[in-house]
């Protein structure tokens, strides 16, 4: 055939043509010049690279008459016959079909021999990890002390499955992955060289596809080239090579963002419809939130994001709005379903799935937020009148029991509960009065605040129990406190009377009789109150803004108080 493929027809020919590998090409040319090139070097790095390429072009700088030099002639016998593959001295070899043990015998005996023409006999073998390892062994002593006039060179995109002690014995150069604008600069220097037209969105497209490997981006230019009857559209270009364009993806994407469930599934069908592959779209929309969220997290996203200028500001448009936890969670959820939409039988319905799940769940709150919801809950709980309920019985509470100390009476050697140390603690400064009010003056909700408050500084366990009371009358003389839940509390509290006489005489002037009275005549109110509370406290417990909290901070409750 006279036709040569755009792969081949534009193969570098000097390390100043190979593109997108500058540390492997200055790193042979400097050791070219100061005569210290290893006599084995392995390349290794992805599909496409440049790999062979890099080999073939140091095998003409080391046999070229004027060298060995960096920038080899390309005109003189030895440069013509390696660049055409006809070269008697350089040994291109097929690892994958030559990686026998006596293949390798008969190489080693072959490299004793003197080059015909060349300065050196050169070995490249490709796909150096596909030998055996008994080849690879019989290959050891040869690659550590070769003849002076032998050298070899091996490619692999496998780097792994070669033996350490073939890796130990060769000086070692890995060929990266090439950039996308490196890629869209040479594809459109090889289009106006062919004079082809195409607009910068679909070389834009081709570099995308070819996933940082030149030899991909030049087959599909070639396949383009051979469709084109005059210039090649976007929409034609898609179909053409069967890529799936990225306005689909933003599509895709922006009705997730506005749970617009008919559109996602109108793109997907869309999609499967045109024969595209529905794991490579799965693929494709993991990547996009991949993006989002780096732009969305840092300022150079450009040197992260492998995608041209103008999609990465489309990219920052579309994920201004969303949360930096929401895009966690997505991703989140498509990586874990990933394997499942690999492997399905039908892939575009577990890909449909995947979607529907999506939209169920619920949004994460980003930290900010929630500690704003809470502070703001803190602070209506505060300015609300509260009382304080035990907690019904549940593993993740811990609730505040209610403590009754004085279970039998005092002995007659033991102090009475109105004169025990703990009753002459002193009240706190938040609680004492500054100067003691008037009954009178104060409203019942005030004196049973104020009573209940001082209680529980003095004695928590009183306090705990008497806020379980009620205030029924108050008098400049008498104070009465009603129990109405059962007959237990109000024992306790008739024996912890004298503590709430203490507290009362300390808080308002005059003698002031302290009075328990027990109305438990209703049961049925009783119980009807404690399962409205009961209820009440477990739809707080299972308040998502709650549930949300305990888990963030690691933390449980441990009271909860009611209106």
């Amino acid at each position: 055939m006279s036709y040569i493929v755009l792969a081949r027809k534009y193969r570098p020919q000097t390390f100043g043509d190979v593109v997108g590998q500058g540390h492997v090409t200055q790193t042979l040319s400097n050791a070219i010049n100061s005569g210290r090139v290893a006599h084995a070097i392995l390349f290794s790095g992805p599909r496409g690279t440049g790999k062979t390429t890099v080999a073939r072009i140091l095998a003409k700088a080391m046999n070229c008459e004027h060298g060995p030099t960096p920038t080899p002639c390309n005109t003189c016998r030895s440069c013509t016959d390696i660049t055409t593959g006809s070269a008697t001295d350089v040994y291109e070899i097929d690892g994958a079909s030559n990686n026998s043990v006596d293949q390798v015998r008969e190489l080693r005996e072959n490299s004793r021999y003197m080059p015909g023409i060349g300065r050196y006999k050169i070995y490249i073998i490709d796909e150096v990890h596909m030998l055996s390892v008994a080849a690879f062994n019989a290959l050891l002593k040869t690659l550590e002390e070769p003849p002076p006039h032998v050298m070899f060179m091996f490619a692999t995109t496998e780097y792994h499955k070669i033996p350490i002690t073939i890796l130990s014995r060769c000086q070692q150069h890995e060929l990266r992955r090439i950039d996308i604008e490196a890629i869209v600069s040479q594809l459109q220097h090889i289009s106006e060289k062919e004079a082809v037209a195409l607009d910068a969105d679909s070389i834009a497209m081709i570099a995308r596809e070819a996933d940082g490997s030149m030899r991909d981006a030049l087959s599909l230019l070639d396949q383009v080239f051979a469709c084109a009857d005059g210039p090649v559209s976007h929409s034609h270009l898609s179909t053409v090579l069967g890529i799936i364009d990225r306005s689909i993806v933003f599509n895709l994407v922006d009705a997730i963002f506005n749970s617009d469930m008919p559109a996602i599934l109108d793109v997907i069908d869309g999609v499967y419809n045109r024969g595209l592959d529905i794991r490579k779209l799965y693929t494709e929309v993991i990547t996009h939130f991949r993006h989002l969220l780096v732009v969305k997290l840092g300022k150079r996203s450009e040197k992260l994001v492998d995608l041209p200028v103008s999609d990465i500001g489309v990219l920052r448009e579309q994920g201004e709005a969303i949360p930096e936890p929401y895009l966690v969670q997505v991703m989140d959820l498509l990586f874990k379903e990933e394997s499942t939409v690999r492997y399905a039988a039908q892939p575009k319905l577990a890909f449909e799935m995947v979607f529907v799940k999506l939209l169920q769940t619920k949004p994460a709150l980003s930290m900010d937020l929630l500690i704003q919801k809470l502070d703001a809950l803190k602070q209506q709980l505060a300015d609300a009148p509260v009382t304080t309920t035990s907690l019904p019985a549940d593993p993740i509470v811990e609730a505040a029991d209610p403590l009754i100390e004085d279970e039998h009476p005092p002995k007659d050697d033991e102090p009475a509960p109105g004169n025990s140390p703990e009753m002459k603690t002193p009240l706190s400064e938040n609680t004492r009065p500054r100067e003691t009010e008037s009954l009178s003056s104060l409203d019942t909700e005030t004196v049973w605040e104020k009573l209940t408050d001082a209680v529980s500084e003095r004695k928590a366990s009183v306090g705990a129990n008497l806020r379980k009371c009620r205030l029924k009358s108050i008098s400049e003389e008498r104070l009465e406190i009603e129990v109405t839940s059962s007959s237990y509390l109000a024992k306790s509290m008739e024996k912890n009377k004298p503590v709430i006489s203490q507290v009362c005489k300390e808080l308002f002037p005059g003698d002031i009789q302290v009075v328990v009275t027990a109305d438990i005549s209703d049961e049925s109110h009783t119980v009807r109150n404690v399962r409205a509370a009961t209820d009440i406290k477990q739809e707080m417990l299972n308040h998502p803004l709650i549930a949300d909290a305990i888990e963030l901070f690691n933390g449980k409750v441990i009271d909860i108080k009611t209106k």
